[in-house]
């Protein structure tokens, strides 16, 4: 499929996820019906209730990360931060909060839905310093040099262009600045049937890089001090039930998978 057929369906399926969430309603990383609906192994408790609690619940609602970039990234007063993919804000709003008012944090979307929602829950939140950003993360609608932080929440394996996504952050960062995001990460190949199923790519699964892969591309565009911290293991339980999720033998292929995928915070700082 080419990359912009792999952004339609993205739009597709996050701007369902922003109506849903609008309606009071939660989605599901798995993609489908399947099990994910009411225990996605991905998403469910990510986050705090104290993290949470002044939020919208609209936000919270349209959460379809992996992990919580906004607790591991050691954000500090003043600085700015860009979340890619930022969806309806939750990391971006929490990120406002930690930088303080002398900071500023952005978002940066392609999906309407998702950006319409993601206004409306900073309106919600009374918070000043955010703007929410309408792009691609392939290609950044900010300067050179102007971020200091870079965190994102299971969406860098969305693209079809990882590396130019690392390019594109490693550009935008100043000098000294930090790549901190939560991704989907691989420990081993999966079995093409998987690569293949286009609800697991939307889903935070077909589309992850492995370890190596994710090094190479941060090492390729000029990052150091790269570091991969597992978060998160999905095991057999968890496996079969993203992979019911895509409508896939869940039995047979979850005995392969399981294991071979976690939740992990990736950090890797510009010189």
């Amino acid at each position: 499929m080419s990359t912009d057929g792999l952004k339609a369906i993205v739009r597709e399926k996050y701007g369902e996820a922003a109506r849903r969430a609008s309606s009071g309603g939660k989605s599901s990383c798995c993609g489908g019906s399947g099990g994910c609906e009411t225990a996605d192994p991905i998403t469910s408790d990510l986050y705090s209730g104290s993290e949470t609690a002044g939020l919208p619940k609209e936000a919270v609602l349209a959460s379809l990360g992996c992990g919580n970039p906004t607790a591991l990234a050691e954000l500090r007063e003043g600085d700015v931060v860009l979340d890619l993919g930022s969806g309806g804000g939750i990391d971006v709003l929490l990120s406002a909060g930690r930088v303080g008012p002398s900071g500023k944090a952005y978002g940066l979307d392609m999906t309407d839905e998702m950006l319409e929602l993601a206004r409306e829950n900073q309106r919600r939140a009374g918070v000043e310093n955010v703007e929410f950003l309408r792009g691609e993360i392939e290609s950044i609608p900010l300067p050179d040099d102007s971020v200091d932080v870079i965190i994102s929440n299971c969406v860098v394996n969305l693209s079809g262009d990882k590396r130019e996504v690392i390019a594109e952050a490693f550009r935008v960062l100043k000098p000294g600045g930090r790549f901190a995001v939560s991704d989907v990460v691989l420990r081993g190949e999966v079995p093409a049937v998987v690569k293949q199923s286009m609800e697991l790519w939307v889903g935070c699964i077909a589309g992850a890089l492995t370890e190596s892969e994710f090094r190479s591309h941060l090492a390729d565009a000029g990052f150091r001090q790269i570091e991969i911290e597992p978060t998160r293991i999905y095991e057999f339980e968890d496996a079969r039930a993203f992979l019911s999720g895509g409508g896939l033998d869940s039995e047979v292929l979850a005995r392969e998978v399981g294991g071979c995928v976690m939740g992990a915070f990736v950090r890797a700082s510009k010189p």
